[in-house]
């Protein structure tokens, strides 16, 4: 079955598509909107206001690659090209492991499509601590139910693939909540290779949706840019310069675009937002870029199943439970949400955290290995804010994130829960991803061994695929970087449209809390720059 070159196609017919590595003198661009980042946000924000009538210009600090590029399902390939720092991008301590899209498309090219509605408790949360309007769980409604539409979501139709059917027969046996997660993708072929970019189109990130719709109606892009940093001028925003980078997305070349616009927009994610308002030394007043940046710290289990799982193939994740999620409400004890995600080799080496013969032996058993991980809630007691982006001395982005003993008890709670459900579920062996725990060959054996782990950094293998904060929202400037429209409080043509205005993490997956929450900002900004009525 042939797979239709999108960008091909659309380039033939007229598209307006810039790379910036072959630019061989400096460039100076206009338009209504400028938009930052081209993920989960830029995207959305980008269909929306071409739709409005608004000439629009999208940068984007990765490469342009295709499902042309996509077809070898190349793990090594789609790290170096795909991802922040060839997937080696962690806290400023090295302890948390950062998995973070860098392409057109952003992190929506890489992720594992599960797609969740913000829970009602997050919603609610955000209003009464944090003085966010307009953003009620029955207000967002019709926003989230607008992208599902647009994108394709909804609950994976097809059986859960062997390592999901591992959580799902769990809950069923221990009698805990679950869910089938849905997922933002038309035609699926059920491959699960959705990390390291679709083949096949099927996947409905923005690289294959919003953004050849925003093309096709006019709208520019230019890729392998990085954004250097804002002008301003007493409360406005009077342009922005970035650095063109070579082909392999690592040096600057020396060559510079200037953009002048007359409303920007950053969707450059809950690092690299904060980073670039940090180089920019934009007003800040209350010191609150950067702050509060939540990161969903996950931790995971090991189990050694009697029958085949092969972890890497089917959709990566189908399955999750909530049963531990809101137990003592959004402010008792830390929450988590179990799923299961996809473990190929050269991940799983590392998860392992062995080496030599060891190593060699739990990589012979990865056909039949399970991995199970808790997604957990940070960013709703004071015992647990978030860390701060900062940024160092050439202006690159560092996050500082420091795990309280409030996090080390989710983290330990989490431990138990999943290895639990893996005994449930019919496992051999089990072990948590710590350098300390040794495989345990049952449910009491694990328990004891789980309680008597040391909880630290570094022993304790820790991961985050979700970054949130950063630029928090709010009504109140005292205490947030934008307005609950995204408005920055003290530049009135500067927009953020993109996670990090989230007060705190979501409590799940946040791809389609950013589509939700930016097309209804971006709708309301639309009208506000004078754009057509958007239905």
């Amino acid at each position: 079955m042939a797979i239709d070159d999108i960008y091909g196609a659309g380039i033939l017919s007229g598209w307006k598509i810039r790379d910036a590595s072959t630019l061989t003198q400096n460039l100076t661009l206009e338009a209504d909107v400028v938009i930052v980042g081209t993920g989960a946000g830029g995207g959305t924000a980008a269909e929306l206001l071409t739709q409005a009538g608004l000439k629009v210009l999208m940068l984007e600090e990765g490469p342009l690659k295709t499902s042309a590029n996509f077809k070898d399902m190349d793990e090594s390939r789609a790290y170096k090209e795909l991802y922040q720092e060839a997937a080696g991008r962690a806290t400023s301590d090295g302890a948390i492991a950062i998995l973070q899209g860098r392409a057109v498309g952003g992190t929506t090219v890489v992720n594992w499509t599960a797609s969740f509605r913000t829970p009602e408790h997050t919603l609610k949360h955000w209003a009464s601590a944090h003085n966010v309007k307009g953003h009620s769980p029955e207000e967002m409604a019709p926003w989230f139910a607008k992208m599902e539409q647009r994108l394709g979501i909804a609950p994976w139709a097809l059986d859960p693939n062997a390592n999901n059917k591992v959580l799902h027969d769990a809950c069923i046996k221990l009698g805990w909540e679950w869910h089938v997660i849905p997922r933002n993708v038309k035609g699926c072929w059920n491959s699960g290779y959705c990390g390291f970019g679709c083949p096949v189109n099927a996947k409905q990130s923005m690289l294959v949706s919003t953004i050849p719709s925003a093309l096709a109606s006019g709208a520019e892009l230019v890729h392998h840019l990085r954004v250097d940093r804002l002008q301003f001028d007493k409360n406005q925003v009077t342009g922005l310069i970035g650095v063109a980078l070579d082909s392999n997305c690592q040096k600057t070349t020396g060559i510079q675009v200037t953009v002048k616009a007359k409303h920007y927009i950053l969707a450059a994610g809950a690092i690299n937002t904060p980073a670039l308002l940090l180089r920019s030394q934009t007003v800040d007043p209350h010191d609150r870029v950067g702050k509060r940046t939540c990161i969903h710290p996950v931790v995971l289990t090991l189990a050694q199943m009697p029958q085949e799982i092969n972890p890497f193939y089917g959709a990566p994740q189908s399955i999750a439970s909530d049963y531990f999620q809101w137990k003592d409400g959004a402010t008792g004890k830390m929450g988590y949400k179990l799923e299961v995600p996809p473990v190929f080799p050269a991940i799983a080496s590392g998860i392992f955290g062995t080496f030599g013969s060891t190593l060699k032996e739990e990589m012979a058993m990865l056909p039949h290995t399970n991995a199970m991980l808790a997604l957990m809630r940070d960013g709703f007691v004071d015992e647990s804010q978030g860390g701060q982006v900062k940024i160092d001395d050439s202006g690159s982005p560092i996050l500082d994130y420091d795990v309280s003993d409030f996090i080390w008890d989710g983290a330990k709670r989490a431990y138990l829960s999943m290895a639990e459900a893996q005994f449930a579920s019919g496992a051999n062996k089990v072990r948590p991803a710590h350098l300390d725990a040794p495989w345990a060959s049952s449910w009491a054996e694990a328990k004891t061994q789980i309680e008597q782990l040391k909880y630290k950094k570094f022993r304790t293998a820790l991961f985050t695929a979700h970054l949130m904060g950063g630029c928090t929202m709010g009504e109140d400037e005292k205490t947030s970087v934008v307005n609950s429209e995204g408005n920055h409080h003290q530049l009135a043509n500067l927009s953020i449209f993109d996670g990090s205005v989230f007060p705190t993490s979501i409590g799940a997956n946040p791809q389609l809390s950013i589509y939700g929450l930016v097309a209804q900002n971006a709708t309301m900004l639309a009208k506000k720059l004078g754009g057509k009525s958007l239905s």
